[in-house]
C-alpha cells in the first residue's frame, strides 16, 4: 500500500509504503518541502499510483516523484518550475491517471494566484502527460475556459474513458466536461455545464462512467447531468441523456456501482438512481453529525463512506431500499479521505490512524 503524508510538526513530505496484511511501514522517505499554507488542506492530498514495478507521487507545491518498491527514487522533477505555481485557492488536490505507461495530470487553475507564491505570468491550464520510465513530458495540451475568477480552479482528477476502442481522457471544471485523445491530448468535445457564468464555480466532484455515458455534477451541488459520448466539437443539450436536480454534492464524486449510480450529497442524503434513464430508485438520510468530503465506495454488494467526524457508515447497494447496515463512531476528525476496497479489505484513513477492515 502507499500513501502520501506529512510529517508531523515539519513542512516535510513522505511518501509511504505499508504492508498490506499487518499495516507494517516498510518505508517512509522524504519527497520534499514546501511551508506554504491553504486552508482546510495540506500539500499531500492528490492519491499516488503504481504500475508492476513503479510508484508515482505528486504533490501540491508540483513535486512529481517516480521511486521502485522499495522507495529508490528512479526520476523527479518539479511542475511548478516550468509550467508555474499550482495556485489554487484550497491547495492543488487533483490525483495523476496511469494509462499504458503514461501520467495524465490534470491543471485547471486561476490565471492568477490567491497567495503566495505569486504566478510570474497569467497562468494557464492544461493537461499533461508524462512518460512514465523517465518524467519527461509528451504533450502539454492547453484547455481553454471562458470562466471566470475563482470558477476557473477545479480540484477533480482525470478520468480514463474507453468509448468503442478510443481510449479518451476526461476532465471536469472551468465551466466544462472535456474529452481528449490519450494519444495526443487533442480535444474532441466539450459540454458547457455552467452557462450562467458565475465568480464562483470552483469545481471539485470528478467525472464517473458507466454503461457508455458520463455522470457529471454541476458545481456547489447544483444538480447531476449524464452526456451520451461520442460527439465532436461543442455538444449541446441534444447529447444529454437526463439529469437529476435532487441533492447532489458539492465534494464527492458519485459511484457508478454494478448498473447503478450512487449519489452522496455530502451532507444528509443519498440517492440511488437507474444510470440508464436518471429514475431515482430510492433515497435515504443519514443522521450523521458531521458532512461527508468521502466519495461513496462500492464493495461486496455495498456502499460505504465515512463522515468528517469519523463516522463510518456501511449501506446496502441495490435499487429496492436505502438501509444502512451499521454505522461506528471512530471519533477521529476530521477524516476526509475516500475508502478504497482491495483483496476484500477495506482500508479507512482517519485524521489517526489507517485502518484494515474485512474478514479474519
Amino acid at each position: 500500500m502507499f500513501l502520501t503524508s506529512q510529517q508531523a510538526g515539519t513542512d516535510n513530505h513522505l511518501a509511504i509504503c505499508l504492508a498490506e496484511k499487518t499495516g507494517e511501514i516498510l518505508w517512509s522517505k522524504v519527497i520534499g518541502s514546501d511551508n506554504r499554507e491553504v486552508p482546510r488542506n495540506i500539500m499531500a492530498t492528490p492519491s499516488p499510483v503504481a504500475n508492476g514495478g513503479s510508484v508515482f507521487f505528486l504533490f501540491g507545491n508540483g513535486d512529481l516523484v517516480a521511486t521502485d518498491f522499495d522507495g529508490n527514487i528512479r526520476w523527479r522533477r518539479n511542475l511548478e518550475s516550468k509550467y508555474d505555481v499550482l495556485g489554487l485557492k484550497y491547495g492543488y488536490s487533483s490525483s495523476p491517471l496511469l494509462h499504458e505507461g503514461r501520467l495524465y495530470i490534470c491543471v485547471i487553475r486561476r490565471d492568477r494566484a490567491y497567495r503566495s507564491p505569486m504566478n510570474k505570468t497569467p497562468n494557464d491550464s492544461f493537461l499533461l502527460c508524462v512518460n512514465c520510465s523517465d518524467g519527461e513530458t509528451i504533450f502539454k495540451h492547453l484547455r481553454k475556459t471562458d470562466a471566470r475568477d475563482e470558477s476557473q480552479d477545479a480540484y477533480s482528477s482525470p478520468i480514463l474513458f474507453e468509448n468503442n476502442g478510443r481510449s479518451e481522457v476526461l476532465l471536469i471544471g472551468a465551466d466544462y466536461v472535456t474529452s481528449h485523445d490519450a494519444a495526443s491530448g487533442r480535444e474532441f468535445w466539450r459540454y458547457e455545464y455552467a452557462r450562467q457564468k458565475s465568480t464562483r464555480g470552483r469545481h471539485i466532484p470528478s467525472v464517473v462512467t458507466g454503461g457508455g455515458l458520463v455522470f457529471g455534477v454541476r458545481s456547489r451541488g447544483s444538480g447531476l447531468f449524464a452526456i451520451r459520448p461520442g460527439g465532436s466539437g461543442r455538444l449541446t443539450e441534444e447529447h444529454v441523456a437526463w439529469t437529476f436536480d435532487g441533492p447532489t454534492p458539492d465534494s464527492p464524486t458519485p459511484l457508478y456501482y454494478e448498473g447503478l449510480l450512487y449519489v452522496s450529497d455530502g451532507r444528509r442524503y443519498v440517492s440511488c438512481l437507474d444510470a440508464r434513464t436518471g429514475e431515482q430508485k430510492w433515497q435515504g438520510r443519514i443522521d450523521a453529525r458531521a458532512p461527508f468530503y468521502a466519495s461513496l465506495t462500492g464493495a461486496d454488494g455495498k456502499l460505504y463512506t465515512i463522515s468528517e467526524a469519523g463516522e463510518f457508515v456501511c449501506m446496502a447497494a441495490g435499487d429496492k431500499q436505502f438501509r444502512i447496515l451499521g454505522l461506528v463512531e471512530l471519533d477521529e476528525k476530521p477524516t476526509i479521505s475516500s475508502i478504497p476496497a482491495a483483496n476484500g479489505r477495506l482500508f479507512v484513513r482517519t485524521a489517526k490512524k489507517l485502518y484494515c477492515i474485512g474478514r479474519r
